[in-house]
């Protein structure tokens, strides 16, 4: 939750809870009213933050509470959750199979985790290092990696990450004021997969996200598919204490009986071809047009983030696609240009974009006219997000018995290969994928 002008919104999902699984909360949703089940509900207009929190939250797991929101649209809906409690897993890494003309790998994560007081604990890179193997055992085709929403994490997961698919080199740079740039290298000269790969971005992959994006766009390594662009978070913070004593373990206070911290910007992350990923992000090879697009949440709707600024090149060698990405990148976005669907989406936000801060009239009868236009748009953007015919989506042999050994497991599967199923969004990235293994056959063969 965020305070924006005296109201309470959604800032953000996280993966696995309640809201985030009930599929109808969106970001930029106004909260308006919390109630405890069937009690009266609690007009929260004017409250904190932090109040409204004490309002959703509830020791009891699966008791019920429920929020009245304001759609982006102006519609009002009431949502009902349980609470539940937090499961861990997930917000690790997933994989899937994805069947059709080609046999797709599909591996979603969510964040760049990575347990730093546990030496033993789970990191994201691993994790992704272990789907990779068992989608190799399948003999998948290609892999689509999902970063929408991803808003970042580990920074050494990251380069790691990126070595799985590339020979050793730079990965990502990382600079202050007068400073020379700090590079962090992938030492690693296996590469533990060489087939083709799509990576998915929106406009709430951040930070860690855009840096595997941008290594793998720089060294032409995959295909890049999303949003106009990613978040542009692209800044390094460090906490600094405003106590005087606080270098001075002895005299050290707590946290709650000190001064306060101050969050300070030391550093910015430059991609290895040069350019900051902060303001600017990452534009996706291909750009597929999204409902997102007209919330502005990015680091460029923000008039006092940092700017982008670019410094020199690494010194890194691309990657041989065996196809040629540049005639493919084309051909497909000028598909998607003409593509029915996606024309109606991109319509559909333009429209809600021009209706997000504009007067209305007070005339009621004109009022609810444009309301209800609203909620059309709203309503048809849901109807064309979700595909027609369902891909065919299972499981990886190897994963079988983890997911049957538990109830909720079992529940939680079942929601993610319904939601990789009917995902429009993935359907395309399957599709540039098809091309893409077609393309290098072609190459093979000649």
């Amino acid at each position: 939750l965020k305070e924006d002008d005296g109201k309470i919104k959604i800032a953000g999902l996280v993966n696995g809870m309640p809201a985030f699984k009930s599929g109808q909360i969106q970001v930029e949703d106004e909260l308006i009213k919390i109630a405890q089940g069937n009690a009266e509900p609690v007009d929260v207009t004017g409250y904190s933050v932090t109040d409204a929190v004490k309002l959703i939250r509830g020791a009891a797991k699966g008791s019920e509470v429920r929020l009245t929101l304001r759609k982006v649209d102006g519609s009002i809906k009431v949502v009902s959750l349980l609470r539940d409690k937090i499961d861990i897993d997930d917000t690790y890494a997933k994989s899937v199979i994805i069947n059709g003309a080609h046999k797709i790998g599909y591996i979603y994560l969510p964040e760049f985790y990575a347990n730093f007081e546990d030496p033993q604990g789970r990191r994201c890179a691993i994790d992704v290092a272990k789907e990779i193997e068992k989608l190799k055992a399948e003999n998948v085709e290609g892999i689509v990696m999902d970063l929408r929403g991803n808003g970042g994490g580990s920074l050494y997961d990251v380069v790691d990450m990126v070595g799985l698919f590339i020979e050793d080199g730079p990965i990502v740079q990382v600079k202050g004021r007068d400073e020379k740039p700090m590079v962090l290298n992938d030492r690693d000269k296996g590469v533990l997969y060489t087939g083709p790969l799509t990576v998915m971005v929106d406009e709430l992959s951040a930070s860690a996200s855009e840096i595997f994006a941008a290594a793998i766009q720089d060294y032409n390594r995959g295909i890049v598919i999303g949003s106009s662009s990613t978040y542009g978070k692209g800044t390094v913070q460090r906490s600094v204490s405003l106590d005087p004593e606080a270098e001075n373990i002895f005299f050290k206070k707590p946290v709650t009986d000190g001064l306060g911290d101050v969050k300070l910007t030391f550093r910015k992350f430059y991609r290895v071809n040069g350019g900051a990923t902060q303001l600017k992000g990452v534009t996706p090879d291909i750009v597929i047009p999204d409902r997102l697009e007209y919330i502005k949440i990015r680091e460029k709707d923000n008039p006092d983030a940092l700017n982008w600024d670019v410094i020199s090149k690494a010194n890194y060698n691309q990657w041989k696609p065996g196809y040629d990405a540049g005639s493919l990148i084309n051909t497909t976005n000028q598909q998607l240009n003409n593509d029915p669907t996606f024309k109606l989406i991109k319509n559909g936000t333009q429209i809600l974009e021009k209706n997000m801060d504009r007067t209305y009239s007070l005339n009621f009868l004109k009022y609810r006219e444009e309301l209800n236009q609203m909620r059309t748009v709203a309503k048809q953007l849901d109807t064309l997000s979700k595909l027609k015919v369902n891909l065919t989506v299972t499981n990886i042999a190897a994963d079988g018995a983890n997911i049957q050994s538990d109830k909720d497991k079992a529940e939680r599967n079942k929601q993610l290969l319904k939601r990789v199923s009917s995902d429009i969004y993935i359907n395309e990235s399957v599709k540039i994928m098809g091309n893409m293994i077609g393309q290098a056959s072609l190459a093979k063969a000649k």
